[in-house]
């Protein structure tokens, strides 16, 4: 469960990176627009009598102000966009597009419940706004981070759906924005409710912030750049730049809340004469050690690194340091001190919690888009004034930043002797660390680039190689046991690179390929869909054939099994494996078994077992039985395509089952009349445990049904087992009698 949570949780802050990855040009925008466009700052620079009210650099710049402010006006529906985005696996374009619809029907549900309880004089005082000209709840980007979870949630589970006939035109991702349209209506009517509460709460937490004063400034930035590792720090510091937890004020008659808002609203206006410190505290604590002390600690690197070796670390360093002093990407000095020395890293923790507390103690008003490097500074400092900003305390604290950085770092490299830049020893890569790199030697961290040295994932790359490139796949998908690949090119798969990647097999039809994994195919599909998505895999198709490939592990020795019986898993015909008319299940690529041609719709538990696997479209289920074999049950040949239609599962994964109880129930006769057949393998995944897998009664003997019992075959997972039969109750097979 805790993994799960951090898992979600690195998702979400990456989410985030594309609404803030909009921050910087819209803050140019707003910095360049305002600052220009600020009498008192044209009066301080004589610039009074090139731009003026109504000329046309003053129209243009003002322009540019309201453009770089309508971004960070809508903050919250870009954030339902770009979550949506995030969070949703395929079709993103689909689910941006809900996530608008979304947070426009969620609003004005909003305000129409407004409008019927009296309207905005008869809510509480500063907790309602105006978004897109609807007047809502004062929800900030939280509004939009709803939205685009709920929505994320509602595409994943419906963008494949499939509807009857009459109304198939609105099925598939037609069927997202009308579900999150009727959903968020809902959700609209019960935040009317509920978001006052936690408005409440919020205040309350935000209050009790600015009472912590100076110490709760040093604890806030220690922890944001603590949790920088586990690429958690976007969920961290977002709800005080953008909640009330970061204060809440009135500019130009307008509630604002949240510590970046107010201050690029304060930017925004014309009358802003100094800007909050109560706001810029959870901000301006960054320019110190970004453009100064982190620039020392590459300094240290360099003058501790090896004689021979301070050329090649000296051109790395300092191209990081000018990096880190201009925009604020730090992640190749940070992750350097994470990966060689953490100890180093927890140092620099401590010092950025104390930057933020002097940028507060000396009333520093410097904001900033996202990062605190010079451009920032230039722009949200230096070009609004020291009397607003009170800038001058960066450069100030700053050199003395530059100094204790590289006096302490310089001091931990050499008594500790660690392996920073141009210490490492013998012939060993003089070169920065990424958080790849320190994600792959610590497993810490959310999911990044590829790690030195190889493909971030080897087996995925191997089977895009043998498939062609990405260049050559048109569509990939997978049923229960195997991935289904559309190819542009057929002669271009390699059978053997997917073999080489754990392929039992490898089926051509046309420009189909089906390429056998067994139950674990959902994973590897995923897998490949996520690898297909990084710039790794524009390369795949270009890999050195000569090259060696991952071979796939090798499976340990298995401790033989004791011998097993299990029931039929239906009522029906025995039909032999042979003449199953699928390629993988009558060649027993994925193991050996029995297969059924079902005279009911209905399928059961041959044994005692665990459902550990059940597919999205409910046409099979993969089982653990109590005696360890590992069972797979495939309704139907092809029958993924349906897409869900006609079948229904009584059990979900993880879910002790009893022999004879009811897995799944299909209508066998729509199913036919889709043009798909209905044999039912039951295949034994693991036989490689066994000695053998046998049937037990001939193969050509039927099931014939009875009106209260019907007598099934028994099969074995042994070779020394004799011919048995069972009797199976027809209807809810509660129990296998043997007689």
């Amino acid at each position: 469960m805790k993994d799960k949570i951090f898992g979600v949780l690195q998702r979400l802050g990456r989410s985030f990176m594309l609404p803030i990855a909009l921050l910087p040009v819209a803050g140019l925008l707003l910095g360049i627009g305002s600052s220009f466009t600020n009498q008192t700052m044209l009066e301080a620079y004589g610039l009074t009598g090139v731009i003026y009210e109504g000329g046309v650099l003053y129209t243009i710049l003002d322009i540019m102000n309201q453009c770089g402010s309508a971004v960070f006006n809508n903050l919250a529906l870009l954030f339902a966009m770009g979550v949506a985005i995030g969070m949703a696996k395929k079709e993103k374009e689909v689910a941006a597009l809900s996530g608008a619809i979304a947070y426009l029907v969620m609003n004005t549900a909003i305000s129409a419940m407004i409008t019927a309880r009296g309207g905005v004089e008869a809510m509480a005082a500063n907790t309602t706004t105006s978004t897109l000209g609807i007047t809502t709840l004062q929800m900030g980007v939280f509004g939009g981070i709803i939205v685009g979870l709920g929505v994320a949630a509602l595409h994943n589970r419906f963008y494949k759906i499939q509807l009857p006939q009459v109304l198939s035109f609105f099925g598939g991702t037609r069927f997202v924005p009308i579900v999150c349209t009727i959903v968020f209506v809902v959700v609209g009517i019960a935040m009317f409710y509920i978001w006052p509460v936690v408005q409440t709460g919020i205040a309350a937490l935000g209050n009790l912030v600015l009472q912590s004063g100076y110490a709760g400034t040093w604890i806030y930035g220690l922890l944001e750049r603590a949790l920088i590792p586990f690429g958690l720090h976007h969920v961290f510091y977002m709800p005080f730049w953008q909640t009330a937890m970061g204060g809440t004020a009135v500019i130009d008659g307008v509630t604002i809340q949240g510590a970046q808002n107010i201050f690029f609203a304060e930017l925004a206006s014309k009358s802003t004469e100094v800007f909050s410190v109560s706001a810029t505290r959870f901000m301006a604590g960054k320019f110190p050690f970004m453009i100064f002390g982190l620039p020392g600690a590459a300094l240290a690197m360099y003058k501790a690194a090896k004689t021979e070796k301070k050329k090649a670390a000296g051109g790395l360093l300092i191209s990081a340091a000018l990096t880190a002093m201009l925009t604020g990407i730090t992640e190749p000095l940070e992750f350097t001190f994470l990966f060689v020395a953490p100890l180093m890293y927890a140092v620099h923790c401590v010092y950025a919690g104390l930057s933020y507390m002097l940028m507060h103690i000396f009333n520093v008003g410097v904001g900033m888009t996202f990062s605190g490097g010079i451009i920032d500074l230039t722009l949200f400092g230096i070009l609004q004034g020291n009397a607003k900003t009170h800038w001058i305390w960066v450069p100030i604290v700053g050199v003395v930043y530059f100094v204790v950085y590289y006096f302490t770092f310089y001091f931990m490299i050499t008594k500790m002797d660690l392996k920073t830049p141009g210490r490492e020893d013998g012939d060993e890569e003089t070169k920065l660390f990424t958080r790849s790199d320190f994600k792959a030697k610590t497993g810490v961290g959310p999911d990044g680039s590829s790690p030195a040295g190889g493909v971030s994932d080897p087996v995925s790359a191997l089977i895009l190689k043998g498939l062609g490139g990405k260049a050559n796949l048109s569509d990939v998908d997978c049923c229960a046991t195997r991935l289904r690949v559309t190819v542009i090119d057929p002669d271009k798969v390699t059978d053997a690179l997917l073999k080489q990647s754990g392929a039992s097999g490898v089926i051509h039809k046309g420009n189909g390929v089906q390429v056998v994994y067994g139950p674990q195919v959902a994973v590897i599909k995923s897998n490949l869909v996520d690898f297909m998505e990084t710039p790794e895999a524009d390369l795949a198709g270009r890999m050195d054939a000569a090259a060696p490939a991952p071979a796939p592990a090798a499976k340990p020795a298995a401790e033989k099994k004791q011998d097993a019986i299990l029931c039929a898993h239906m009522d029906g015909t025995v039909v032999p494996m042979a003449e199953v008319q699928d390629e993988a299940f009558s060649a027993c690529v994925l193991g050996e078994g029995a297969a059924i041609e079902p005279s009911v719709g209905k399928l059961f538990a041959p044994a005692d077992a665990v459902v550990d696997n059940l597919f999205d479209t409910h046409h099979a289920i993969g089982l653990v039985t109590d005696a360890g074999v590992e069972l797979l049950l495939h309704i139907g040949i092809n029958t993924v395509e349906l897409g869900g239609r006609h079948f229904e599962a009584h059990v979900q994964v993880g879910q002790k089952v009893k022999k004879g109880d009811l897995l799944i129930s299909f209508d066998m006769e729509a199913i036919k009349a889709a043009g798909y057949l209905c044999a039912t393998p039951m295949i034994v995944c693991n036989t490689d445990d066994y000695a053998s897998v046998a049937a037990l009664v001939s193969q050509s003997r039927g099931l014939p049904a009875g009106s209260q019992r019907i007598t099934c075959k028994h099969w074995s997972t042994t070779a020394s087992a004799q011919w048995a039969d069972a009797v199976v109750t027809a209807a809810g097979a509660k129990a296998v009698v043997p007689v």
